[in-house]
């Protein structure tokens, strides 16, 4: 079965899914794009043959399968409830709402619908290094996880990046892996900031630590540094009561020149996890045509996600170790509420 996508948003991020579905994964065909700005959606329904629709609810109605969100964060989850009421499978790339509210209104009607209808684009589960992780985690190898700890280092932001985008757009994808990799709930978020670098832009609060509590008592510290200059540098290290687990640094080559030894650091997200993004597209699209329930992250991750990365927001603002006060997990996501 070849599953007809109809894609809402045609930015950077949308037109880099259209061109994976159509040329870097098997079994999906775009046929209906749209974007707020009709010349965007043009270009990128003229790469793939597709319709140019109006709107999202346009999509949505369409003759389509499953339906890929790419829009602006602030309008997810208009289209994702619009996709809900019409049945219909929905990819939301993070995050999945802007707020718990609207985060809440998506659990509300998928509860209401019955079965899973929503994923929400933490690609991070698919890096074959994390998953990896994960195996050796979950067969206790290492016994019970205690602490973990993290970096996330970028080489520079541009100046609309602020201070509250540390946690709500970078930190939350090791907020979500995390959860997935530990099997358990972030209760609070403390936030301290060490000397600023003299390399950041001078609104911007860079780098800051995040310190994470889990249910189970896990203490999580996390750097997040978006102005390393050195390139794009994704850490991660389980200690548990046994052993410890470390995420491999990308494969390259080993380089002996001129007395030195060296290997090349990778410099932003696309090349680190490109082949995160095609394994999430391939198990999400055989879902789909398979007719089941989508395994990857969750409505509920995706709420889970954007109250955690509030309440560091709220840490970074206050000064508090914050608490998440996450409502309890529907059935339908494995709770018992």
């Amino acid at each position: 079965m070849t599953v007809r996508v109809g894609v809402i948003g045609a930015g950077w991020i949308g037109h880099e899914h259209i061109r994976r579905l159509t040329h870097q994964v098997t079994g999906a065909r775009v046929t209906a794009v749209t974007d707020i700005d009709a010349a965007r959606a043009e270009e990128a329904a003229a790469s793939v043959g597709a319709r140019v629709l109006p709107d999202g609810a346009a999509v949505v109605a369409d003759d389509v399968d499953a339906v890929l969100v790419t829009s602006w964060g602030t309008t997810h989850a208009e289209h994702v409830l619009n996709a809900i009421a019409a049945g219909k499978p929905v990819f939301c790339e993070k995050p999945l709402a802007t707020t718990a509210e609207d985060c809440l209104r998506i659990l509300e009607a998928e509860t209401a619908h019955g079965r899973r209808l929503v994923q929400v684009g933490f690609m991070r589960r698919y890096d074959a290094g994390y998953r990896q992780m994960k195996q050796v985690i979950d067969s206790g190898r290492i016994g019970e996880p205690l602490i973990v700890h993290c970096a996330h280092r970028n080489p520079t932001v541009p100046e609309s990046y602020t201070s509250a985008m540390a946690a709500l757009d970078t930190a939350v994808h090791e907020v979500d892996v995390l959860r997935w990799l530990l099997d358990d709930e972030i209760v609070s978020a403390q936030v301290v900031t060490p000397r600023s670098t003299s390399k950041r832009f001078e609104h911007l609060k860079d780098p800051q630590i995040m310190l994470f509590e889990t249910a189970k008592g896990v203490r999580i510290d996390l750097e997040v540094f978006v102005n390393c200059q050195y390139g794009y540098d994704i850490q991660c290290e389980t200690v548990g009561e046994e052993g410890l687990v470390r995420l491999p640094d990308p494969a390259a080559v080993g380089v002996r020149t001129a007395a030195r030894h060296s290997t090349e650091v990778l410099t932003d997200w696309v090349g680190r996890f490109a082949e995160a993004f095609d394994t999430e597209f391939r198990e999400w699209l055989a879902g789909v045509a398979a007719g089941e329930e989508p395994t990857g992250p969750s409505a509920w991750d995706g709420y889970a996600a954007t109250v955690i990365t509030a309440a560091t927001v709220e840490a970074l603002e206050t000064g508090r170790v914050v608490g998440t006060d996450l409502k309890p997990r529907p059935t339908l996501y494995g709770g018992t509420a």
